[in-house]
């Protein structure tokens, strides 16, 4: 079956920097665009990040120049890399899958981000 298990949540303080990874099994890897959403509380679930297979990358505006997403294909991990963390980027951060030529997505149960002031 197809998992997406996140890592790399935590504490930091703000103005830290966190690597969050996602390791994808039960699916073929380079057929899925993988991203990055997250959910505050009281919020809708927003996309933070996401790459395609052939590597192309879209970002939320407010976090270009923070935030980089990339995709290790041996691996079959997407990490994103997010610097210069503030309080508002506190939010459960998830992974996802989505098929790049059919209806078909997964996602991850989550990892905790939390960052203090």
């Amino acid at each position: 079956q197809v998992k997406l298990v996140e890592s790399g949540g935590g504490l930091v303080q703000a103005g830290g920097s966190l690597r969050l990874s996602c390791a994808a099994s039960g699916l073929s890897f380079g057929t899925y665009t993988m991203g990055w959403y997250r959910q505050a509380p009281g919020k809708q679930r927003e996309l933070v990040a996401s790459i395609s297979p052939l590597g192309s990358t879209d970002h939320a505006d407010s976090e270009k120049g923070r935030f980089t997403v990339s995709r290790e294909s041996a691996k079959r991990t997407v990490d994103l890399q997010m610097n210069i963390l503030k309080p508002e980027d506190t939010a459960v951060y998830y992974c996802r899958a989505d098929h790049w030529s059919v209806s078909e997505t997964y996602w991850g149960q989550g990892t905790q981000v939390t960052v203090s002031s």
